[in-house]
């Protein structure tokens, strides 16, 4: 497929990861509603809200930086997306996968809290810096059992391609990664509650805490950006634990089943467990996700 076409089918798929991530959250909104005893929003108001917020304007002046980072964390979703194939097999929806993509597409799951961290430091508010340092914390800890399951996998397939490591799971629901490297699983899993930060590890943007968090400091088209690039997000890495553990996907309807499947994990943990404090949330992702973690490298290590 030549690069412009490519590039159009990328773009496209942008588009609809965006308004698939804003309907899903919308979906996870009046569930939360639901089992809380409210009726909740429409499931549609994520598109309304960003709608209304792209239409208004700021008079809050603050660093370059704080400008940036919504752009940073729209850049980093929208990057993830872009290196992440969504069907295997398929030009149109492969994006811009290559050899070795897996480490690239680590890096870019921190671009976007960076550029947030970088830009709170800016916003003026006195409490910013607790909030830089329980994000930043936090991501460190469930990033290290990711990683380690990561390396399990790619030593299991011989390779840091995504595309190689969905090739290595065709046979059957039994070859997939969730099933042939179980401890691997359990730890990515769960360092993808803190990634998707639901309860209990939401320390930065609790509820409790929102009148001193991002939705208050940003607003206007700075905050649409953030909601279009936490919805992207929230889709690449739907689609990147998919492709990694469930065995990709052969078209669009198996996409939508397992990545919804993915989500609701974080979003039922998150409705029966009460918020855990900072501490609590870095020793629990350095206890047994790390754990899991390093026996799914050694027991690779150990059968190869």
């Amino acid at each position: 497929m030549s690069f412009p076409l490519k590039l159009m089918w990328s773009v496209i798929g942008i588009l609809v990861a965006i308004a698939y991530g804003l309907l899903i959250s919308g979906i996870i909104r009046k569930v939360m509603a639901r089992i809380q005893g409210r009726i909740g929003p429409p499931v549609y108001q994520g598109f309304i809200d960003l709608g209304k917020l792209l239409v208004l304007r700021t008079a809050t002046h603050h660093g370059v930086m704080f400008y940036l980072a919504p752009i940073f964390r729209a850049a980093g979703g929208i990057g993830l997306y872009l290196l992440i194939p969504v069907v295997v097999g398929v030009p149109a929806l492969e994006n811009f996968s290559f050899t070795g993509d897996l480490l690239l597409v680590m890096y870019f799951m921190f671009f976007g809290s960076l550029g947030m961290a970088l830009g709170a430091a800016e916003s003026g508010h006195p409490h910013s810096s607790i909030g830089i340092s329980r994000g930043l914390s936090q991501m460190t800890a469930f990033e290290l059992p990711f990683a380690l399951a990561v390396v399990a996998l790619a030593a299991s397939a011989g390779s840091f391609s995504i595309s190689d490591i969905v090739m290595a799971q065709q046979g059957g629901i039994l070859h997939w990664n969730l099933f042939t490297h179980p401890l691997a699983a359990i730890a990515a899993f769960l360092a993808f509650l803190g990634m998707n930060m639901y309860a209990p590890f939401n320390i930065v943007g609790a509820p409790q805490e929102i009148p001193a968090g991002p939705p208050t400091e940003f607003n206007s088209s700075f905050l649409s950006l953030m909601m279009a690039g936490r919805s992207i997000f929230a889709v690449a890495k739907m689609v990147l634990f998919m492709d990694l553990f469930l065995g990709g996907a052969t078209n669009l309807l198996e996409v939508l089943v397992k990545t919804f499947l993915i989500y609701f994990w974080s979003v039922f943990v998150g409705a029966v467990f009460p918020r855990f404090r900072t501490e609590q949330s870095i020793r629990f992702f350095l206890g047994w996700p790390t754990v899991a973690g390093v026996a799914a490298v050694l027991l690779v290590m150990l059968n190869r």
